[in-house]
């Protein structure tokens, strides 16, 4: 049998961060101690992804958020979660 050319099935971001932040708060960090550094494509997934609460994502004040925490669209290859 061949194996399948088709790549796995990453992650969601929102599944990936939401772990993440969860684990940051847990060691005493607060979401403004935070901010989400994403790729385009992992910004783009987190706007369209179906499973996520409303409450979680915001865009108040020109900003965009994640369970409270200030996400930064683009200029990085690879997504991460940065404590200040």
């Amino acid at each position: 049998m061949k194996p399948s050319l088709t790549p796995g099935r990453r992650v969601s971001p929102a599944l990936r961060f939401r772990t993440q932040i969860e684990l940051a708060t847990a060691d005493g960090a607060t979401p403004d101690d935070l901010t989400l550094r994403l790729t385009l494509g992992d910004a783009s997934l987190l706007k369209r992804d179906p499973n996520l609460a409303l409450a979680d994502l915001s865009f108040i004040g020109g900003t965009m958020r994640f369970l409270g925490v200030k996400i930064e669209q683009g200029g990085v290859a690879e997504s991460e979660l940065v404590r200040l």
